[in-house]
């Protein structure tokens, strides 16, 4: 059951169109490298398109009807979209599921310090990483830092024109021969991974030394004196003390924007494409639905990376309280309802698959591997080696979203993650799945998954697009 190549049979409007969402989508994985970012973004573009903030309607005792779109948001990094159909909500919801944290660095809470002339910061890995990958690229710093008065300054250093990048150094290979004989997860350890931020000394005089208060970068200056400069800046700059570390969220990512990759400009090329290209996709067949019989629902959630813990990942109560809150406002109260719901709801839990690489080709098993522009790819499981940790969507629920694809014009493909016993992976599905819902895995197929710059087909992120569309409307 071999799937054509969607790019074979598009017209000259598709094409224009699949340039012009690529674009928007660019932009976004560019300008959102953070969780916070995308959500950010998402709120920002859902009140663009008449959303209205849980709270405002709960304050002003609004009655939510057919058509009313409202969002909420956890903490600045998971935020829920919905949109009432003309079904009641307990008959179920169309849901779009995705996540918007990425693979990085994190920056310790207590991260400066000074070695041999060069100041760096300490870091600590966050999600599924090849370390090696991370040296010698330039990296951006994004982030906030919250003070003890309560103000919050944001951070980004190395994506304006103008700005400075970070790296993280590696050995020569001149001096590699016994690091060579490592295996790779261990060439480069995760105690090694300290961004270098500075090597210049602050140059203080004898007498303002002497006077300078004790933990001041003019006291530090005599021990540590690169250190000092960069405590120096950074107060100047932005008016963080070292001690402002201990309540900071500061990521390292790639610094750069993503790119058309290809000579056909048939690819995207860029930083946290798993899982923001299924995030935008989900984001745009949202905010752009008509008119719809069920409630629609998307979810951008953080923490996927690491197990979906904590009060912004999945597995956390927000989820199933906001919709507890909208369901009130919309004259439907009560666990009963609530619970009907959720067991009635439909959910494609929108993440990337693993696309078939023939550099790697032992990796995969050919039949059962996504491939580069023949469309939206569903898992019907996921999980490792005998389907452990997966969701595995049942057949009527599969013949059902045949249907929907068949009924969108949608290209689709089926997929497994690799070959049997050779590793695996999960999604957000089977949070979702505990409330009784039918939920399957889709998403866009990834070249080089949860490196520093991955690759995603722009017929496939057209693809997807157009089946999230399909599904909120049809399923």
């Amino acid at each position: 059951m071999e799937r054509k190549n969607a790019w074979k049979d598009y017209s000259a409007k598709d094409e224009k169109a699949i340039e012009a969402l690529a674009a928007g989508y660019i932009d976004f994985i560019s300008e959102c490298k953070t969780e916070r970012e995308c959500t950010a973004r998402a709120i920002e573009l859902a009140r663009e398109a008449g959303y209205i903030s849980l709270d405002e309607a709960r304050a002003a005792g609004t009655q939510l009807k057919a058509g009313a779109r409202v969002y909420a948001e956890s903490f600045g990094k998971t935020v829920v979209l919905v949109q009432l159909g003309k079904r009641p909500i307990e008959d179920g919801m169309n849901i779009l599921g995705a996540h918007v944290d990425s693979p990085r660095l994190d920056i310790k809470q207590n991260p400066l310090y000074e070695s041999n002339d060069f100041a760096l910061l300490d870091t600590h890995y966050y999600g599924g990483i090849k370390k090696y990958q991370w040296v010698t690229l330039p990296l951006a710093l994004h982030g906030v830092v919250v003070r003890k008065d309560g103000k919050t300054i944001t951070v980004n250093i190395g994506e304006a024109e103008g700005d400075p990048v970070f790296c993280i150094t590696d050995l020569l290979p001149h001096l590699g021969a016994e690091q060579m004989k490592k295996d790779a997860a261990t060439v480069i350890e995760g105690e090694a991974l300290d961004l270098l931020v500075g090597s210049r000394p602050l140059v203080v005089s004898e007498s303002a030394a002497k006077k300078a208060k004790e933990g001041t970068p003019e006291a530090i200056a005599a021990k540590e004196p690169v250190r000092a400069q960069i405590l120096k800046l950074l107060q100047d700059k932005y008016g963080i003390e070292e001690e402002d570390f201990l309540s900071a969220e500061l990521e390292v990512v790639p610094a750069g924007r993503a790119r058309n990759c290809g000579l056909d400009n048939s690819m995207v090329l860029g930083y946290g494409q798993d899982d923001r290209v299924c995030a935008y996709t989900s984001l745009m067949a949202q905010l752009e639905a008509g008119k719809l019989d069920r409630t629609a629902v998307c979810v951008l959630v953080d923490k996927e990376e690491i197990g979906s813990v904590g009060a912004t990942g999945m597995t956390s109560m927000f989820f199933e309280n906001t919709i507890a809150e909208i369901m009130a406002l919309a004259g439907e109260a009560g666990d009963l309802p609530l619970r009907r719901a959720l067991a009635n709801s439909h959910m494609l839990s929108s993440d990337v698959s693993a696309a078939f690489d023939p550099q790697f080709a032992s990796a995969f098993e050919a039949k059962n591997t996504a491939f580069f522009g023949r469309g939206l790819v569903f898992n019907k499981f996921t999980g490792s080696r005998g389907k452990s940790g997966s969701n595995d969507a049942n057949a009527e629920y599969v013949a059902k979203i045949r249907g929907i694809m068949e009924a969108g014009k949608v290209a689709y493909q089926t997929a497994e993650l690799g070959r049997v016993d050779l590793g695996g992976g999960g999604t957000i599905a089977y949070v979702l799945a505990k409330y009784g819902m039918n939920v399957i895995d889709s998403g866009v197929a990834v070249l080089s998954m949860h490196s520093p710059c991955e690759v995603t087909s722009k017929a496939d992120i057209y693809e997807a697009k157009k089946g999230y569309t399909a599904f909120l409307k049809f399923a």
